[in-house]
């Protein structure tokens, strides 16, 4: 048989196949997809939120149990709740969730319990849909509560005792009451966010922190100011992360955490802070807020103390008021140095002098990176303002280390231009001047900012300018 004539029967052999599929797929009337086996399904339903996942027991009573096998509850407010002409309010809605589940026989234990009511939350409700969950081995509880005034949760005395609990994230109008008992324990917890809560007394979080063994993420939101020298004491050996936020003054810190690779610390500094035993930290960003009732130079000797153990971080984020007030300094020689740091990141809106970066760089011996991420103050002056100022005395990381800068938002007035320019007149070894035009600017404004600053005279012969 020549190949033209078995390729015939082989096309015509295809076409008989696939029309045999096609008949046989019009005459069946079977739904695919609910042969599926209960644990793929569940899976399914646990990537959508727990209305919609709740919605597909209507479909048919193969679907109608389902939802209950689903070991995730994310009960949010602003999606069960739409409209005020709804029959059922967000609490009723919730309890009815936990009622029909209860009804299954055999549910799913609740592996992850998210619920976010922001207002006028009932503290009752809340903690009569903890306590259901928690009779299981919770591994997340992520709870963002917003109560009226004067009420108060206080999370049930199971949750202090969970073995199993994993992530704990609570956030609030400081209602949430955080009371821990002095023998709880988390012997698995490995995330815990406090934003916004309030401490029950000064050793609340320590109380708290010595429990959790195992911690590897720390976030603080709080303000101190209902207890007089808070206690901000984390000797967590597991911690790698730690997130800092503080709005107020009257506490005292204490960090050792051998393991802490990243350190985030923003508000007002306190007078007695302690860092200590940092050995793999390498990554910052530090928002010191200027605090008022203290003198300059003593505030200054605090902010000195406060970073001098972090001397051997490799990439710091800087609010550019912290740089201002370490040059407030007595002497610019006790400016902690920072001989590893590679990358330098200064952002904000507050108005400061040129000279001050100087002198910062020159405590940056190896910097390779700088990036600049500041705005316009609310008096209208360029937060670069004094950049005018000729460079005297060249720092050492211009002259010989680096090679990338990033200026963002540009908005293209004089005192900018200025800094862009000294800059590519004094770095040396400069690969790359990445320049973000602010996006308010006008297309003709934007073309002359480009063609100025392309145009400047560049040190490093190997220097490309990028506009994004």
């Amino acid at each position: 048989m020549n190949m033209s004539g078995q390729r015939r029967r082989i096309e015509r052999a295809e076409s008989c196949l696939s029309s045999v599929r096609q008949k046989s797929l019009m005459n069946t009337d079977a739904d695919i997809i609910s042969t599926l086996p209960d644990s793929l399904l569940s899976h399914v339903l646990s990537l959508l939120p727990t209305k919609d996942a709740v919605v597909t027991s209507i479909l048919s009573s193969r679907w109608r149990p389902l939802w209950t096998l689903v070991p995730v509850l994310d009960l949010d407010e602003d999606q069960l709740f739409r409209t005020q002409n709804q029959t059922f309010r967000f609490p009723e809605i919730v309890s009815r969730i936990f009622i029909l589940r209860n009804t299954v026989p055999d549910p799913t234990p609740i592996h992850k319990l998210r619920i976010r009511c922001l207002n006028n939350c009932v503290p009752l409700h809340i903690d009569t849909w903890v306590r259901a969950t928690f009779r299981h081995r919770v591994e997340e509880l992520n709870l963002s509560i917003f109560t009226g005034p004067d009420e108060f949760l206080e999370l049930p005395r199971s949750v202090f005792f969970c073995s199993t609990l994993v992530v704990l994230k609570l956030e609030g109008n400081f209602n949430i009451l955080i009371n821990p008992p002095s023998a709880c324990e988390f012997p698995s917890l490995r995330i815990l966010e406090l934003r916004n809560v309030k401490f029950a007394n000064s050793d609340s979080l320590s109380t708290l922190l010595n429990a959790c063994t195992v911690l590897q993420d720390l976030t603080l939101n709080a303000n101190f100011t209902n207890l007089d020298n808070f206690n901000l004491i984390v000797l967590v050996g597991t911690l790698k992360t730690l997130n800092l936020l503080v709005e107020s003054s009257s506490y005292k810190v204490y960090i050792n955490t051998p393991a802490l690779e990243y350190f985030s610390f923003s508000g007002p500094l306190g007078e007695d802070v302690v860092l200590e035993n940092l050995p793999n930290l390498d990554d910052t960003l530090i928002d010191i807020d200027i605090q008022h009732g203290v003198s300059i130079q003593d505030y200054a000797k605090r902010v000195r103390d406060f970073m001098r153990p972090l001397s051997n971080i490799v990439d710091m984020e800087l609010c550019i008021e912290v740089v201002e007030i370490l040059y407030n300094a007595s002497s610019h020689d006790d400016i902690p140095m920072f001989p590893n740091l590679n990358s330098l990141s200064l952002y904000g809106f507050h108005y400061f002098e040129w000279r001050v970066v100087q002198v910062l760089l020159h405590r940056t011996p190896k910097l390779q990176v700088l990036v600049f991420e500041l705005g316009v103050d609310h008096t209208g002056r360029s937060a670069i303002d004094g950049c005018l100022e000729k460079l005297q005395d060249v720092p050492e990381c211009l002259s010989s280390h680096l090679t990338a800068c990033h200026y963002r938002e540009l908005s293209g007035n004089e005192i900018e231009m200025e800094l862009v320019r000294q800059i590519l007149k004094a770095a040396r070894v400069l690969k790359t001047m990445s320049i973000s035009v602010d996006d308010t600017l006008d297309s003709e404004v934007k073309l002359r900012v480009c063609e100025e600053i392309s145009n400047y005279q560049r040190s490093s012969h190997s220097c490309q300018i990028a506009f994004d």
